[in-house]
């Protein structure tokens, strides 16, 4: 029995310092606005999943990253109080899945200029570009209910195809919107 005491410390260190990290992250990715108060409570076990359940890093399976051409595990953020899930695929492109559980498509503050209304699958969404820029950036965002969205944002490593990084935008909403409540 006392031998295995110091196993059990460290594995209950270990997890401490891994779920901390998981709040750290690039700040300035989403355009979200400042949310008000603390960090979210945990979803109890027993409760049914709600869309405040909604992980970002499960919304791209094994299947759906290769259909993407993302080749990484993704690695929990948060980003203006809301959890996302960055995927890097060196010298090529990132994507960033971002769940916000506070402001619905109507309370995001975007550019009229950039964005295009549009639907993915059965949702709302926008997808919002600026081509005049052409930074090799891109995002869509969806509809989760009035109060609630997801955004998916897409950076080329070279920072030009803007139509690129749309049409990867694109798919990889069509790929996380079956997934959302």
């Amino acid at each position: 029995m006392r031998s295995r005491l110091p196993l059990l410390v460290l594995s209950g260190a270990l997890a401490v310092l891994t779920v901390s990290a998981c709040g750290q992250g690039a700040a300035g990715q989403a355009r979200i606005p400042a949310a008000d108060g603390g960090a979210d409570p945990a979803p109890s076990s027993s409760a049914p999943a709600q869309k405040a359940g909604v992980d970002p890093c499960t919304l791209l399976d094994p299947m759906d990253r290769s259909t993407a051409g993302v080749n990484v595990l993704g690695v929990p953020k948060e980003i203006n109080g809301a959890r996302a899930c960055d995927w890097t695929v060196p010298a090529t492109f990132g994507v960033t899945i971002t769940v916000d559980e506070r402001n619905g498509l109507a309370d995001l503050e975007i550019a009229r200029k950039t964005a295009t209304k549009t639907k993915v699958g059965d949702r709302e969404a926008l997808k919002v570009a600026d081509k005049k820029a052409a930074d090799g950036t891109c995002a869509v965002l969806l509809g989760m209910g009035d109060k609630a969205s997801v955004q998916i944002d897409v950076s080329n490593t070279n920072f030009t195809d803007t139509p690129l990084a749309c049409e990867r935008a694109v798919k990889v909403a069509g790929l996380a919107e079956p997934k959302l409540p």
